[in-house]
């Protein structure tokens, strides 16, 4: 079942096309990236998904109900996950969350924060002001806030932005046990692409405002076809220089013993196996193949990604 399915979204602001006829759907149980470079519209995306910004023309569409018509309704089921985002920072972690569960009409709240408060191991802090914690605690108070009315899909704008790594790795961590614990639906942003490959199922690219890819993070990678050949010898730089040129192969070498080639992923097995024919001692051999990251700055820059 879609959860989410958005139909030919339009946003303009006077003559600028920030959102340009975008249709997607996310199913039941699945975390989707939202993914481009700055400008791209996701923001403006996300916006209209809150009922924040209002579309030009197009239509949102939450477990099968119009988000235009039934907009008090479905905001009960949904939530919003940022590190931009924050709770009023002159009471407690505990008084935020109490006003966020009146708002959404939690009945009998105080169960539900203390719930959370000690699946986030924040019973310590929460009666803490919020601008007194640190990054890494807003952040899971900021999580706790928007589970709150147990949504069924929750939108994370860069959630894990400006956290060191450890506590971004725990971040996570606690969004992939999240999706095992309630099989929630996940609208996911970052500019972080291991992230993105670590947690999403499906990931849909904009850029200007349009999609211009969407497929799986394994599927995206396999739209770049070279990779790069790493090889560490003990000798026969020359010999090696004549193979690579005999065969038209794009390469170079660094110092006396390591060269890369790069060519078709297809084509690395014939090249190892040419070279150790010729008498090529090789004492290392790695490949680096395309990442979601290789994948995004081609997108990003407008043309084939070559690598470095």
């Amino acid at each position: 079942m879609d959860i989410l399915k958005v139909d030919k979204l339009i946003k303009r602001f006077g003559e600028f096309m920030a959102v340009d006829t975008v249709s997607f759907s996310i199913r039941e149980g699945e975390t989707v990236g939202l993914l481009g470079p700055n400008g791209a519209g996701k923001t403006t995306t996300i916006q209209m998904l809150l009922g924040i910004t209002t579309p030009t023309s197009g239509i949102i569409t939450y477990f099968g109900r119009d988000f235009e018509k039934h907009r008090p309704e479905i905001l009960q089921k949904i939530n919003f996950a940022s590190a931009f985002n924050s709770l009023q920072g002159r009471v407690t972690v505990w008084e935020n969350l109490l006003v966020f569960a009146h708002l959404y009409q939690i009945e009998n709240p105080l169960p539900v924060i203390k719930k959370l408060v000690s699946r986030f191991e924040m019973d310590d802090l929460v009666h803490k002001r919020y601008w007194d914690m640190s990054t890494g605690q807003r952040t899971r108070a900021n999580f706790i806030k928007a589970l709150l009315n147990d949504p069924k899909i929750i939108l994370m704008d860069e959630p894990t932005a400006s956290l060191d790594p450890d506590i971004a790795d725990k971040t996570l961590t606690f969004i992939e046990e999240l999706r095992k614990e309630r099989a929630i639906t996940i609208l996911f942003t970052s500019h972080n692409m291991s992230e993105v490959a670590r947690i999403c199922d499906r990931v849909i690219f904009l850029d200007k405002g349009k999609i211009v890819a969407q497929d799986t993070p394994l599927g995206l990678t396999k739209r770049i076809q070279v990779a790069q050949l790493r090889l560490t010898f003990n000798d026969n730089k020359d010999a090696i220089t004549a193979y690579v040129k005999e065969q038209g192969l794009n390469f170079r070498f660094d110092g006396e013993h390591v060269v890369y080639i790069t060519t078709e992923e297809t084509a690395l097995p014939k090249i190892i196996f040419g070279l150790s024919k010729i008498g090529i001692w090789m004492t290392d051999i790695e490949v680096k193949k395309p990442t979601l990251e290789h994948v995004f700055l081609q997108i990003a820059r407008g043309e084939p990604y070559v690598f470095e």
